[in-house]
């Protein structure tokens, strides 16, 4: 861990840069492209969380040190470790399981512009790197792994209903037919029933990432007492 709370300003704000850039230029950024409806998909709305959770982590950052206070500059573990696990999703869903089928947000693919590489890549592993930099062990606690599943569960029955009562997300060029729901993988028009394998895989994934977590933290923490005893 890393107490030095310059270093960890720098790094946030240079981190809070590159995902706010990221997320503006995928909800575009030029006259005609801005719309809303990007914001129905996960990883447009776990990218706002890493940005709001960056920005409380500087303000609380810059606070600790206009009082000139000591200690380290970790400050919302169990928050950050659900928003850390939460953005690693996006990350790895994407790479492993829409990149390779040329998913997009928007109308065109382009696998390596900023944006896309921001909001899949540079935001989730920023966000988890400043956990892992930052955050002080100890302070986690196993009903913390479940909290990790509550916003996917949400954002599933969220969009199921929205597609269910009609919302459109595109005309897909394969069938053109209308396109009800964010990801392949819960489209219940195309694939029925085994859409619930999907979303039961994914909710799995949260629990057991969040369990890698919270053993990782156990770690440090047994880690640092052996430390403290030398």
């Amino acid at each position: 861990m890393i107490k030095n709370k310059q270093f960890a300003l720098i790094y946030r704000a240079i981190a809070f840069i590159i995902a706010s850039a990221g997320f503006l230029t995928m909800f575009g950024m030029t006259p005609g492209e801005f719309s809303l409806g990007i914001m129905m998909f996960y990883t447009m709305q776990s990218n706002l969380m890493g940005i709001v959770l960056l920005g409380l982590l500087i303000v609380k950052t810059i606070r600790d040190l206009r009082e000139n206070k000591t200690g380290h500059p970790g400050y919302y573990p169990q928050l950050e470790m659900v928003v850390s696990v939460i953005l690693f999703i996006t990350f790895l869903v994407y790479w492993v399981m829409l990149a390779p089928r040329t998913f997009t947000m928007a109308t065109d693919f382009d696998l390596w512009s900023f944006g896309n590489l921001a909001v899949h890549g540079f935001t989730p592993l920023l966000v988890l790197f400043d956990y892992i930099l930052f955050s002080p062990p100890g302070h986690l606690r196993y009903r913390d792994i479940y909290y990790t599943a509550i916003y996917p569960l949400v954002y599933v029955l969220f969009t199921s209903i929205a597609g269910l009562l009609g919302y459109v997300y595109y005309i897909s060029p394969v069938d053109e037919l209308p396109v009800r729901f964010p990801y392949f993988f819960f489209d219940f028009d195309r694939i029925g029933a085994l859409s619930f394998v999907f979303i039961l895989a994914l909710v799995v994934s949260f629990l057991l990432i969040g369990h890698i977590f919270y053993f990782f933290d156990k770690r440090r923490k047994r880690k640092r007492r052996r430390r403290s005893k030398c």
